[in-house]
Order: C-alpha cells, then sequence, then structure tokens
C-alpha cells in the first residue's frame, strides 16, 4: 500500500480507526473521514501532515460524501483505495422497532456506501484501483434482532457485487470484508428500538477478534486484491453452513442471539 492514496470512513473509532493506522503503518497517503473531526485529530496526532488529510464528513449526506472524494482528489491527485468502512448497529425485535431506527441504518451502512462509492469510482477506474465495503457475517445470514443491521447489510454487498460485475473488463478490484464479531464500540453506540443508544455491549469484547487483527486481514486482502474475506470461525462456518443448511442454520442463529444478555429474543 505504499503511496496509495486510501480514503477511509467512519475512520474515528474501532475497524476504521484501526484501518487507518494500518494503512498508514504500510505507507499510504491516508483520508481519514468521520462526524467528528477532533477524534481523527488524535489518531493523526504524530503523523507528518504531508501523509494524510482529515474530513468531517456525514456519510448519510451525498454532499458530503461528494466533498470528501474532492478534498482526497485535490490533496493528492488521486485515489488508489476506498474503503466504505462507517456503520452502525441496531438490537430490537422488527416487530417492536421505530421504523426510523432502520431508516437510520439503511442511510449509513447502504446510502453511504453508495454516495461515496459513486464519487469515488472515476478514479478508482483511473487507478484501476480497489472499492472495499467492510460488511458483516449479518450480510449472508439474517441475524435476529439485527432487522436493520442485516438488511444493510445484505443491500452493500448486493451492490459491491454489482459494481464488481459491471467493472470486470476495467480492471477494479471489488473487496466485500466480513468481520465477524469485531472487539469495537459498534455495539456500544448500537440503537435500541427507539432510537437511543443501547449503551453497552451484550457481549465479552475481551473474547472478540482485535479490530487491529480485523484491519491486517483486510489490508492483506487489498493487497493480494481478493473478492472476499470472510473472519473469524464462527462467521466462516455460519456462512458455508448456510449455503447447504438454512433450516437448521436458522435454528443454531436463533438460540445463539437468545443467549446474549437481555437479547430481546425470549
Amino acid at each position: 500500500m505504499q503511496n496509495k492514496v486510501t480514503v477511509i470512513t467512519g475512520a474515528s473509532s474501532g475497524i476504521g480507526k484501526a484501518l487507518a493506522t494500518e494503512a498508514h503503518k504500510r505507507g499510504a497517503k491516508v483520508v481519514l473521514s468521520a462526524r467528528r473531526k477532533e477524534l481523527l485529530e488524535d489518531i493523526t496526532s504524530k503523523w507528518n501532515t504531508a501523509d494524510f488529510i482529515a474530513i468531517q464528513a456525514d456519510v448519510t449526506r451525498e454532499e458530503d460524501c461528494r466533498l470528501l472524494i474532492a478534498a482526497a482528489v485535490e490533496k493528492f491527485g488521486r485515489i488508489d483505495v476506498m474503503i466504505n468502512n462507517a456503520g452502525i448497529s441496531m438490537r430490537a425485535l422488527f416487530e417492536d422497532v421505530d421504523l426510523d431506527v432502520i431508516r437510520r441504518l439503511i442511510d449509513t451502512n447502504f446510502w453511504g456506501t453508495v454516495y461515496c462509492s459513486k464519487y469515488a469510482l472515476p478514479y478508482l477506474l483511473q487507478s484501476k484501483g480497489s472499492l472495499v465495503g467492510v460488511s458483516s457475517v449479518a450480510g449472508y445470514k439474517g441475524l435476529p434482532g439485527r432487522t436493520g443491521y442485516s438488511s444493510s447489510k445484505f443491500a452493500m454487498q448486493g451492490l459491491l457485487e454489482v459494481i464488481r460485475i459491471e467493472n470486470l473488463k476495467k480492471g477494479l478490484h471489488v473487496l466485500i470484508a466480513c468481520p465477524g464479531f469485531t472487539s469495537s464500540n459498534i455495539r456500544n453506540v448500537a440503537l435500541s428500538k427507539d432510537g437511543s443508544q443501547q449503551g453497552e455491549t451484550p457481549l465479552d469484547e475481551d473474547k472478540l477478534m482485535p479490530a487491529e487483527t480485523v484491519a491486517k486481514k483486510i489490508a492483506g486482502a487489498i493487497i493480494k486484491r481478493k473478492k472476499f474475506l470472510t473472519l473469524t470461525t464462527m462467521g466462516k462456518m455460519t456462512v458455508l453452513l448456510n449455503k447447504f443448511f438454512p433450516s437448521f442454520m436458522d435454528k443454531m442463529v436463533y438460540n445463539h442471539m437468545a443467549k446474549e444478555p437481555d437479547s430481546p429474543l425470549k
């Protein structure tokens, strides 16, 4: 990734922060984006200013995404890697959830990917670069209590797959990266049924894959120009078994999610 201009959304925490740090370590020119610029400045406080720019942007706003890409091109003259990482989660049953919660997840996880990919695509085609979506195993298997999250990730993966196929003969690399449960703050800020933040994770974060490990795996997949990356043993088994035994996996996923503390599945 030496000198590759790499744009990362949702770069202020979790996997996005780890991706920005990993890309910088590998010599990339990093364009960090998040809604809270002060958090980006904490990450880059010791970086050479010639190696990065930090842009405040909300990916739910098309104009913010257009300006993000424009700023990257103005600073570095090109884009080699576009990593769509910004995302939010939720936990509530479909019958209980406020529909606005689902809209917020679709706006961030899906439309944020649409906007950034649309404006970055001309430059990625010029550089024969990489378009990356940080999705989830929830984009392969519907997770109960995560209606909006699974829906948005299924949609993201469909979008990226189409973009890959449309540009098969143009040298564009498209990676769909699906971490399993990762130690990050996404669950702490996940939305409850009324749209408020749930405040604490239902999982033991110490037992999950560290965000830094996920970032290294994604960086490696970009370099190798892989089409798909699924992480953790549980994630890989879920995707594989669901292809052949979907009804069995329905029950397995239900039972697993029902064991979470304060699970909405009763």
